[in-house]
């Protein structure tokens, strides 16, 4: 028989393709899911408490003031799916409100920080079955097959992650998940909304620059698990606004020429080039109906806040 490869050792080769092939492009660029290592989650969540950071405290507003409508959009005993399910906070609210739901799989790919944010949950709700999943939600991956078939499985995917996805990897996503699902499926999304760049930017870029720690944990995190040699007080965090994406950047930018080691590679940085590692797309309702409906999905539901800042939408299958 032979033996099974840690899934550890899987990601960190995944990761080490990841970093030789992006830092390798012309325009050099690194996926954004290599940013939530377990430092990368306490900094997130830290920035999801910041006061220029409104998407989390608006989604938990809205999940708060429509919990009836939400749960009985899912129904009872439902099985719920979280992808990139983080401290699991607002899955609190949603799994408060719903009716005697069945079993609850997060799935994140920080394992220690899954198994902590589980274990929090398993606390608040004894009685909930919870099986957590270490992999990365952006790609291929099983769910436990012995999941109840008889209720609805709801996918819930809050937190304008959705955003943080090329259209075509959103497409894959969503296609993705009425697989997990099934056919009677549905889904709860959180989706940031277009605004105001004076609203959007300080949100990517905060005075306290705890931003700018989690977007240079990255290089961190490439220096300890593939020896790397970042320097990095010569990088910058930066924020920016791609109006042709329609989306928020993030870059790390090279404050010198510089050659960096990288393992066995030597990585070469002009003065001002960038690591781009984060998009964050904003959407109009329409445009998140419109790619929906691309993978056999239709915004059924609706809810948002007062200033429109922000929404979570329910979707259901329509073939």
């Amino acid at each position: 028989m032979l033996d099974r490869v840690p899934l550890h050792e899987i990601q960190r080769e995944a990761f080490r393709a990841d970093v030789r092939d992006g830092l390798a492009a012309p325009a050099k660029r690194l996926p954004s899911r290599w940013l939530y290592d377990d430092r990368g989650s306490e900094l997130f969540e830290e920035i999801t408490r910041l006061p220029e950071y409104y998407p989390t405290r608006t989604e938990t507003r809205i999940l708060e003031a429509r919990a009836e409508e939400i749960a009985a959009f899912c129904g009872p005993r439902a099985t719920v799916v979280e992808y990139g399910a983080g401290a699991g906070v607002k899955t609190a609210l949603v799994l408060a409100a719903l009716d005697n739901p069945a079993v609850y799989v997060p799935i994140d790919i920080a394992g220690d920080f899954l198994e902590l944010a589980a274990a929090r949950l398993s606390e608040r709700f004894p009685w909930l079955e919870i099986r957590p999943v270490t992999a990365d939600f952006t790609a291929e991956l099983d769910l436990p097959d012995d999941l109840p078939r008889l209720n609805a499985r709801i996918g819930f995917f809050p937190g304008s992650t959705i955003g943080n996805l090329s259209e075509g990897e959103a497409r894959t996503f969503l296609r993705r998940m009425r697989g997990h699902l099934g056919s009677q499926g549905k889904a709860i999304i959180g989706v940031d909304l277009r605004k105001d760049l004076g609203r959007l930017l300080p949100a990517y870029d905060d005075a306290a620059g705890v931003t700018a720690a989690f977007n240079l944990n990255l290089l961190t995190r490439i220096n300890r698990e593939l020896e790397g040699g970042f320097d990095l007080a010569r990088f910058a965090h930066e924020a920016r606004w791609n109006d042709v994406e329609g989306a928020v950047e993030m870059h790390a930018v090279s404050l010198a020429d510089q050659t960096v080691a990288i393992g066995g590679d030597l990585v070469a940085f002009a003065r001002g080039e960038t690591i781009h590692t984060e998009s964050s797309r904003k959407y109009s309702p329409e445009a998140f109906d419109a790619l929906a409906a691309a993978e056999g999905w239709a915004v059924t539901r609706l809810w948002t806040d007062e200033d429109r800042l922000f929404a979570v939408m329910g979707l259901e299958q329509t073939a």
